[in-house]
């Protein structure tokens, strides 16, 4: 047996940095205000249809199904939706800003770095329509990527302009697709559908033709042109530098007013986007809820991992293990040192099975562990244990009723 085409198990050692990375994603997002949101993993497929039903994701890559009850279900494909319908179906106070950590699954083609079950972590604010938090959202997740240590990462914004910026778009992108029907083939009727879904098309033999189609830039309204330029100079004031990129329109449907991208400085960066986001003001709207203005973005786990990767930073844990127990009496003295150190906040292991004392100071050698107790026999006649500091290999003898104690207090210190 084996894990599906495109989906991989994460065992440890690697799942702790997994747990670092969440970790310190959760602290960011903490300092910026926001709060854990924890959405189904299924959802009704209205919900993710609203992402979009001439996108790939949900017209050929999303997973649905009919459940007992007849219910048109799908597997969600992106982490946004199923905020926006928590917000629909609870109506929290606004403002509401919340961070997420969720696997999406896509039925797309399995290929190097990128995974049919993937995770991510993400933000959404609901209910301002300051540019300014747009510039907060950019800030939380340009931060974390500085936070890991990556440094090889540009960030692209854009503006997708307001409802009659579109409209007037439209109308001259969808002429000038026209005119090149003959090269975009069967996919017209996805241009006729949603005209600006073509550029963010990544087809080789189509990227001349996006290149010289008109600019939604040259038809933002006031408004729009305004808010675009009012995050330029929030970005400015604090230091984000950024690109401003026309062709940028992102996968999804929903997307509204400032787009946003954050790139590796490699060749395939177009493929492997580490995260993005941009404002979503209609989709609560498009659930049923009040009008609702709304920013934020996602960021794939398994790609910020290979990006850290390719440029040596964010290494896993070098040890998960404080203390490292060796008992070569058999006494239930070792469970006890055990679960007192636990206890007191310290993480202890052991091995199992009668094994030799060589065996298992080899295995509190692996271990990584800054202590080893060990449980002998004459130390056991005086009430006594055997504390060794795997660092510099000195030893102490301490009471076995106080040896936990000890090395909580001691966890930062050589033992004299």
């Amino acid at each position: 047996m084996r894990a599906p085409k495109g989906m991989q198990d994460v065992l440890p050692p690697v799942s702790a940095r997994w747990i670092a990375l969440v970790t310190l994603f959760a602290e960011r997002a903490r300092r910026f205000g926001f709060g854990l949101i924890v959405t189904p993993i299924v959802e009704h497929y209205e919900v993710f249809a609203r992402v979009g039903e001439s996108t790939d994701i949900v017209s050929k890559e999303m997973y649905e199904f009919v459940d007992q009850g007849g219910r048109r279900l799908a597997l969600r494909p992106e982490g946004t939706a199923s905020v926006v319908r928590a917000y629909v179906q609870h109506r929290p106070n606004l403002p509401w800003k919340v961070w997420y950590v969720a696997p999406n699954f896509r039925a797309e083609k399995a290929q190097a770095r990128r995974y049919r079950q993937h995770w991510q972590v993400g933000v959404e604010v609901l209910g301002p329509e300051d540019p300014d938090i747009d510039v907060e959202v950019i800030s939380l997740a340009y931060g974390f990527y500085g936070e890991l240590g990556l440094r090889d990462v540009k960030l692209l914004i854009n503006s997708m302009g307001d409802n009659e910026s579109r409209a007037r778009y439209r109308d001259v992108l969808l002429a000038y697709w026209r005119q090149h029907a003959s090269l975009i083939g069967n996919e017209m009727a996805r241009a006729e559908a949603n005209p600006l879904r073509i550029l963010d098309s990544k087809r080789p033999d189509w990227q001349d033709m996006i290149e010289r189609a008109p600019q939604l830039g040259e038809y933002l309204t006031e408004a729009s042109a305004s808010h675009f330029a009012r995050v330029q100079e929030g970005l400015q004031a604090i230091g984000v530098p950024f690109e401003i990129s026309p062709r940028l329109v992102r996968g999804f449907d929903y997307y509204t007013g400032i787009v946003f991208e954050f790139q590796p400085l490699a060749a395939d960066a177009a493929q492997n986007a580490l995260g993005g986001g941009g404002r979503l003001d209609r989709l609560a709207e498009e659930m049923g809820g009040p009008p609702t203005p709304a920013v934020g973005f996602g960021i794939g786990i398994e790609r910020v991992l290979f990006a850290c990767d390719d440029e040596g930073v964010f290494p896993g844990p070098a040890s998960t293990v404080d203390v490292f127990v060796v008992d070569v009496i058999g006494s239930t003295d070792a469970t006890r040192v055990l679960a007192e150190v636990r206890e007191c906040g310290l993480a202890a292991d052991r091995t199992y099975g009668g094994r030799s004392m060589k065996k298992q100071m080899a295995a509190a050698s692996d271990s990584g562990a800054t202590w080893t107790v060990i449980l002998g026999k004459e130390e056991a006649e005086r009430g006594m244990v055997v504390v060794r500091d795997m660092r510099s290999r000195e030893q102490i003898e301490v009471h076995r009723d106080e040896v936990a104690a000890w090395l909580c207090t001691r966890k930062d210190s050589t033992p004299t």
